[in-house]
């Protein structure tokens, strides 16, 4: 389940969102009454969901959109008037006054959509620097020397230590290279 996020500028209905939504079985990571705290709340968490208001003292909710983490997808809750004037793409808004029901069923859509992008994240090939790329070089070059490995084999020899321990190349590299040095 995502990290969810409420913001509202009245802190009784944040806190009443916050209780519709743990009654579903969701957990609330931060309630927030202004924009600051909603976007430093986001910017500690790697993704999730901000259920957010119209206007806080602060800030409107397209400057939170604007600033808001990479990782994170904003849900605005406002009135109908406010819903079509909206200047945001890309954001899933609910009017006022919403049914439990649409909102959970909003959630699980948002819900989904994480899972896929983080599913095609993981499918995007790594960048990795020069350096990196030198490293894992090294550490080949010192197996094919020392264990007469190809560079075939080498490389799916970094690869297999690699899943076994749950580290990235780069690192099973600079330890072949720190153990045989």
């Amino acid at each position: 389940m995502s990290n969810l996020i409420v913001a509202f500028p009245k802190q009784e209905v944040a806190q009443n969102m916050k209780k519709i939504l743990a009654q579903s079985g969701y957990a609330v990571q931060a309630v927030c009454t202004t924009g600051a705290q909603a976007l430093a709340s986001a910017n500690n968490l790697e993704q999730g969901i901000l259920i957010c208001g119209y206007r806080f003292v602060d800030m409107m909710y397209m400057e939170i959109h604007e600033y808001l983490a990479p990782g994170f997808q904003m849900l605005l809750i406002a009135s109908a008037a406010a819903i079509r004037e909206r200047e945001v793409d890309n954001l899933v808004s609910l009017t006022m006054p919403m049914k439990v029901h649409e909102l959970l069923q909003t959630l699980e859509m948002m819900e989904g959509e994480i899972q896929r992008q983080k599913k095609r994240k993981k499918r995007m090939p790594v960048q990795r620097s020069e350096e990196d790329k030198k490293i894992i070089w090294d550490a080949k070059e010192l197996l094919m020397e020392r264990n007469a490995f190809s560079e075939e084999e080498a490389h799916r020899y970094i690869q297999e230590r690699s899943m076994e321990s749950g580290t990235g190349l780069v690192e099973v590299s600079q330890m072949i290279l720190s153990a045989f040095q």
